[in-house]
Order: structure tokens, then C-alpha cells, then sequence
């Protein structure tokens, strides 16, 4: 769930961030899907580490 949560909270965030920068519709997808990947990876060793420590 929290993966799931940070990939759309990182394609939103790349999304904004490109628009921001006035880039095109090929930028404003670049930077939604890197910024998904990032998020989502963090999450995903987050997630680990808490199941491996608290549960």
C-alpha cells in the first residue's frame, strides 16, 4: 500500500515539476514516470526495512 501510495505521489510530483519548467508533454511524462520510479523504490526498501524490523 505505501509503494502504491508513493508511485502516485511521485508521477504527481514529476508531473507538477515538469509543467513547472514549461515542458512538453514528452517532458511532463518523462519526470512523472522517473519521479514514480524513485518514489516507488524508496518506498519499497522502506517497506522493508520496517516489516524486518517491526514485524
Amino acid at each position: 500500500m505505501i509503494i502504491l501510495i508513493a508511485l502516485i505521489a511521485g508521477a504527481v510530483f514529476g508531473a507538477l515539476r515538469a509543467r513547472r519548467r514549461k515542458g512538453r508533454t514528452a517532458d511532463i511524462v518523462q519526470y512523472a514516470i522517473v519521479h514514480a520510479l524513485m518514489f516507488g523504490l524508496i518506498a519499497l526498501f522502506v517497506t522493508l526495512i520496517l516489516d524486518r524490523t517491526v514485524f
